[in-house]
C-alpha cells in the first residue's frame, strides 16, 4: 500500500477535529489525494462511529473503517490547558483545520479568527455546521435524517401514494462532506494567489436545500408544489423502473430520438407517431398512460432478455441491483472500487476504492484506518516534545 507517486495534495497538512460522517468523509477524500490527515480524537473514546456497530472487524466498527483511511490518530483532551497548547502548536504548522463543533467552541479554546490571522495566517479553517450562523435556526446542531425531512428531500422521495422516505444512505452528510472538500480546494487555490488562508463554512441545511436542484427550479419557475414520482422523473418520461418477469429493470429514455428507437425495440412503433407520446412534454402530461403501456410489454420478458434487447438498441437500461451484487459487479472490480487493505487489528479488510483517477498524481490508499491514538508519539515527537513529557501527558490523561 506504499505510495509510488505523489498525490495531488501531497505536502498539505490537515488537522481534522470533525467526527461522525460529513467531516471525516471530507478528510478521507483529502487523504486519498495525498494530504497528511491528523485526526484529533477524545482520549478513551474517539470518534463516535468507532462504537457504531455491529458489524465489527475485530474490535473496529465497519462504519468507522469505511470513512477514516489515510489518516493518523492523535488523542487530545481539549478540556486541558496542555491539550489546547498542543492543538495550537499543530495549527501553526497545518494548512487546513476542519471541525464540526458547536458555534463558539473554537473561540472557547482561544482559537478565534483574530488568533488565526495573527498566529496561523496560512490556515484554512473549514467549519461544518448544522444550520450555519444566521437565521432562526442558526447555530443549532444538525442531523442528516432531520435535514432530509426539513429540506423537502423526503417529501419527493418514495412511492407516489406512500409516505415521505429518506434516502438509504446519509446523503446530506455525504454531500456536505463533498461541499467541504470543494470549499477547501478552492481556498487552497486562493491561498496560492493571495498567500493567506481564510475561513470557509458549509452546513447541512444549505447543502440539503442545494440538493433539490432541478426540483427546486421546477417549483420556483412554475409555482407548483413538488411531489413524489416513485422511481419516475418529474421532467422526463419514460425514466423509471418497470417490472419484468423476474425482477425490476430501470429504463432511462432521455430524448425523443431515443423514444422512437425504444418504441421500435418494444415492437410498438406506433407510439412514436402518437400525438400523446411523440414529444417528451406530451409524455410527461400522459405519463400514467404511457408508463402503463410500457409496463404491459416489459412484463412479458425477463430482466436479462430485456437488457440484451434494449442495450443492443442503445437504449439506456440497467438491472436494479442489490448492494451485494453491485459490489461484486465486474464493472466495480475493473475500476478498483473494492480493494483489500491490511489492518493491524482487523486483518485483511475489503473497502471501497477511490472514485476519481489522476493520470500523473494518483489518489490512492496507503494507510489503513488508525487505531485510537496510535500516532500520538510520532506526531508529538515531530512537534519537539520529548519522551518524558509525552509519558507525563499520558499519565495526566491529556492524550
Amino acid at each position: 500500500m506504499a505510495k509510488k507517486k505523489q498525490g495531488p495534495l501531497t505536502g498539505i497538512k490537515v488537522l481534522d477535529l470533525s467526527r461522525i460522517l460529513a467531516g471525516p468523509f471530507c478528510t478521507m477524500n483529502l487523504g486519498d489525494m495525498g494530504a497528511e490527515i491528523i485526526k484529533i480524537e477524545q482520549p478513551g473514546k474517539g470518534d463516535d462511529t468507532r462504537a457504531w456497530g455491529p458489524p465489527f472487524a475485530g474490535s473496529e466498527a465497519a462504519y468507522f473503517l469505511g470513512i477514516n483511511r489515510n489518516k493518523r490518530s492523535v488523542t487530545l483532551n481539549l478540556k486541558s490547558e496542555e491539550g489546547i497548547d498542543i492543538l495550537k502548536r499543530l495549527l501553526k504548522e497545518a494548512d487546513v483545520l476542519i471541525e464540526n463543533f458547536k458555534y463558539g467552541t473554537m473561540d472557547s479554546y482561544g482559537i478565534t479568527d483574530e488568533w488565526r490571522e495573527k498566529e496561523a495566517p496560512q490556515l484554512i479553517h473549514c467549519q461544518i455546521t448544522g444550520y450555519g450562523g444566521r437565521g432562526p435556526r442558526g447555530k443549532r446542531p444538525g442531523y442528516d435524517f432531520l435535514l432530509q425531512a426539513e429540506s423537502g428531500l423526503m417529501s419527493i422521495t418514495g412511492e407516489e401514494s406512500g409516505e415521505p422516505m429518506k434516502v438509504g444512505v446519509a446523503l446530506v452528510d455525504i454531500c456536505t462532506g463533498m461541499n467541504a472538500t470543494i470549499s477547501i480546494l478552492g481556498a487552497l487555490n486562493s491561498r496560492y494567489n493571495t498567500g493567506k488562508g481564510q475561513k470557509v463554512e458549509t452546513s447541512l441545511y444549505t447543502t440539503s436545500i442545494s440538493m433539490l436542484v432541478n426540483v427546486a427550479a421546477n417549483h420556483l419557475v412554475s409555482g407548483k408544489p413538488a411531489r413524489r414520482f416513485g422511481n419516475g422523473h418529474p421532467n422526463i418520461v419514460p425514466y423509471r423502473t418497470f417490472e419484468a418477469k423476474d425482477g425490476s429493470i430501470a429504463i432511462a429514455v432521455g430524448n425523443d430520438t431515443q423514444f422512437t428507437k425504444f418504441a421500435a425495440c418494444l415492437n410498438k412503433e406506433e407510439w412514436a407517431t402518437d400525438t400523446r407520446f411523440t414529444k417528451n412534454a406530451d409524455r410527461v402530461i400522459n405519463r400514467q398512460l404511457i408508463d402503463q403501456e410500457i409496463q404491459n410489454v416489459i412484463a412479458n420478458k425477463t430482466v436479462t432478455e430485456w437488457l440484451e434487447k434494449l442495450l443492443s438498441s442503445d437504449i439506456p437500461a440497467s438491472a436494479v441491483n442489490t448492494v451485494e451484487s453491485a459490489l461484486a459487479d465486474e464493472q466495480t472490480i475493473a475500476n478498483d472500487m473494492v480493494v483489500n487493505i491490511e489492518h493491524s487489528e482487523a486483518g485483511t479488510l475489503k473497502m471501497l476504492g477511490v472514485p476519481y483517477k489522476f493520470s500523473d498524481t494518483p489518489a490512492q490508499i496507503d494507510k489503513a484506518p488508525p487505531l485510537l491514538g496510535e500516532d500520538n508519539n510520532d506526531v508529538l515527537s515531530s512537534l519537539g516534545y520529548d519522551e518524558e513529557y509525552i509519558k507525563e501527558l499520558h499519565t495526566k490523561n491529556v492524550i
